[in-house]
């Protein structure tokens, strides 16, 4: 049964481990009925509006895994356009940028037809990406604590001078 991949009232960090959960179950649920793997350059060749397959997933989500969605190009809410922009190839970074609800990961499942097959340094190359994109996101977090700490610090000088000149 399904009943361990419900999604829980939660918030914050919770949350973001529970959709990981509930994305991991429903896509290992269809990956069991889609065993085939297909290389990168197998996807590519499906790149078109009559043919149109993605790669969406990570070590986070489950593992990359590939998706027909041309019977769905026509019903995706933001156009047929944004998923042939991306057709043939690996969309994951794209699909999860846009904040996808789980209704669409749901839909998403509906599509897969197997799973990304991927040599030893696609998988170092594809796990370097991944930690320096982690890398950079942190870098990010970090110039905002010390951009936080200067505020602070020119404020207590500015207020020790106001203080001093009364």
């Amino acid at each position: 049964t399904r009943s361990h991949c419900r999604l829980r009232p939660t918030t914050s960090s919770i949350e973001l481990r529970a959709t990981l959960h509930y994305y991991h179950c429903i896509t290992s649920f269809a990956t069991m009925a889609a065993e085939k793997e297909f290389t990168a350059a197998d996807v590519a060749k499906h790149n078109t509006a009559e043919d149109c397959w993605l790669i969406i997933g990570n070590e986070n989500t489950g593992g990359a895994k590939v998706y027909d969605v041309t019977s769905y190009l026509d019903d995706h809410p933001g156009g047929a356009e944004v998923m042939l922009d991306v057709g043939g190839k690996d969309a994951d970074e794209f699909f999860e940028d846009i904040g996808h609800s789980n209704d669409a990961r749901e839909e998403l499942a509906k599509h897969v037809v197997g799973v990304l097959k991927l040599t030893e340094e696609e998988k170092e190359k594809r796990r370097l990406a991944a930690e320096k994109k982690s890398g950079a996101d942190s870098g990010g977090m970090s110039m905002i604590a010390v951009l936080v700490a200067a505020a602070g610090i020119g404020y207590y000088f500015y207020k020790q001078k106001v203080d001093s000149s009364e």
